[in-house]
């Protein structure tokens, strides 16, 4: 059973004694806010929100992790044909480590392209630039703090028994 109050432990348990950071849930929208601690909140009880919001915070270098929420332009929902194409651009590596963390977890996974209201952009591309750099990530080895959230789900989810690679590929299964 995937429960995002289990990633919220895990968390914790994971990242609390190093970044001082929390992953808290219950929010209408995601958001990262620096301070003692730091905290990053996701979407209601969301276990995706959560794992994306764990991304968000694995790409973020220490300065940005001053900063609310990373100091990332965003706009909302509704973005036109140019904004989509720059949102997707900004997203590809948070996603990659976001299907990353749900093939650690055994969980499914699907990009979100994140505009109901707008133009959504090219949704196979989209997927395909995902996939291609999880899998560059996973030849490359993770950084530190993905490779310990992996690891940390792995051990809570009982996954590593197949590579990590090999449960990418279910979740990607038409991509090149």
């Amino acid at each position: 059973m995937h429960r995002a109050a289990d990633l919220e432990a895990l968390f914790h348990d994971t990242f609390h004694a190093d970044y001082v950071t929390v992953l808290e849930g219950g929010f209408e929208e995601p958001v990262y806010l620096p301070g003692e601690p730091h905290r990053i909140r996701y979407t209601r009880d969301y276990f995706r929100s959560a794992l994306h919001e764990v991304a968000h915070w694995c790409v973020a270098g220490p300065r940005r992790r001053t900063l609310e929420d990373y100091g990332y332009w965003y706009a909302p929902d509704g973005r036109d044909a140019a904004q989509q194409a720059r949102f997707l651009t900004v997203e590809v590596r948070p996603q990659a480590f976001e299907a990353l963390f749900c093939a650690a977890c055994g969980h499914r996974f699907r990009v979100s392209l994140d505009n109901l209201d707008g133009d959504p952009g090219d949704a196979d591309r989209f997927a395909a630039e995902v996939a291609c750099l999880a899998r560059r990530l996973i030849e490359q080895g993770l950084p530190e703090r993905p490779r310990r959230w992996v690891a940390a789900l792995e051990t809570f989810y009982g996954t590593a028994d197949r590579p990590l690679a090999a449960r990418l590929a279910v979740l990607f299964p038409a991509t090149p």
